[in-house]
């Protein structure tokens, strides 16, 4: 079996965060966003691994994944991205016949994808799995009906549900797919739909098997998204202080990397401090990740994510709830007039305390 991760998106709901860089390689608790699908494919023993990139998005993801864990990565130029069916068609030539899995490179699954691909049973007559998920509200996602052990419905953000099952990003499939895309007719927004060519299996009367997730499932379109997404991911770690700590008070989970340095501080957990960051004088609260070689000196910061070498230095008010980038600076200043002075990209939040 082979993986195919999808990371040619632009990540516009990101902005300015993805303006240089493609959503997959944005930290989450100091690891980039494709490290965690690849370790779920790779622990799930699927190590023939495509990833599909665009113009924008290859030479990030080619560093981002080069060497990791072993596997062998062929990516799969989708120029320009038109939907997810349309990127198993440009895969056809590294898919072949072959069952693959296929996982949306921006989702995690707490409890990887193990149960998916052990559900995917071609002696059973199973062509393919979708992975679901309970959701209060499914009007924003696509929606199966199950009927029977198979889905028989697929919905497309209905006004009115069928069922509270979503469609969460993985699907695992056999070479019936690509007869199902074959043909497709391009949505309203131009893209073609794998849920179009998935109704297409089941009205051929194909079986597309429901697999529910267990634990939780994060998209991560949204900074408000990263943010949570690292609230769990820093949840599941332990304490872990290999780094330099002087003076400071460090309470809970808390990883210090080697290399980081932790003076006159306090640092309450879960938290981690990248590789030869340096905290001074500061406050980390509860659910925040300073990257590699950042710098936080006489401020306080919590529930965060902080990129690599950004510096945070004589910042008086508590920073809290931020997505900050990588080579970043923030810092305070004094004199006359005081006033903010702003650089900022195109759009950009600032939420500015009075």
């Amino acid at each position: 079996m082979k993986g195919l991760i999808l990371a040619a998106g632009l990540g516009t709901r990101l902005r300015p965060i993805t303006s240089l860089r493609p959503k997959p390689t944005i930290s989450v608790a100091n690891r980039p966003l494709i490290h965690y699908a690849l370790d779920d494919l790779i622990d799930a023993g699927v190590t023939d691994i495509g990833i599909v990139v665009s113009y924008d998005t290859i030479d990030h993801l080619k560093e981002a994944v080069e060497g990791y864990r072993g596997a062998n990565y062929t990516f799969v130029l989708q120029a320009p991205p038109k939907g997810l069916a349309h990127a198993v068609e440009v895969s056809r030539d590294f898919l072949a016949d072959d069952s693959f899995v296929m996982y949306l490179g921006d989702n995690l699954f707490e409890q990887g994808i193990g149960a998916f691909i052990d559900a995917f049973d071609p002696a059973a007559g199973v062509n393919a799995v979708m992975a679901l998920i309970r959701v209060d509200d499914p009007r924003a996602f696509g929606v199966a009906v199950v009927e029977d052990g198979r889905i028989t419905r697929l919905v497309e953000k209905p006004p009115d549900p069928p069922s509270d099952l979503a469609v969460a990003g993985v699907y695992v499939f056999d070479k019936t797919v690509h007869d199902a895309i074959d043909g497709l007719e391009p949505g309203a927004k131009g893209e073609y739909q794998i849920t179009d060519a998935i109704a297409r299996m089941i009205e051929r009367g194909l079986v597309v098997a429901p697999v529910e997730v267990t634990g939780w499932w994060k998209d991560t379109g949204t900074a408000d998204d990263i943010l949570d997404a690292n609230r769990l991911e820093l949840l599941s770690m332990a304490r872990n202080v290999e780094g330099t700590v002087e003076e400071s008070r460090i309470v809970g989970d808390v990883v210090v990397q080697a290399g980081a340095t932790v003076r006159r501080s306090t640092v309450f957990g879960p938290a981690i401090i990248g590789r030869g960051a340096v905290v001074e004088d500061s406050y980390v609260g509860p659910f925040t990740s300073l990257g590699a070689g950042s710098r936080l000196s006489n401020a306080e910061i919590e529930y965060a994510v902080v990129g690599a070498d950004s510096v945070i230095r004589d910042v008086r008010a508590r920073i809290h709830a931020s997505l900050i980038g990588e080579n970043v600076v923030i810092e305070g200043a004094s004199g006359r007039p005081d006033a903010h002075r702003l650089v900022v990209g195109d759009q950009s939040q600032i939420d500015l305390h009075q």
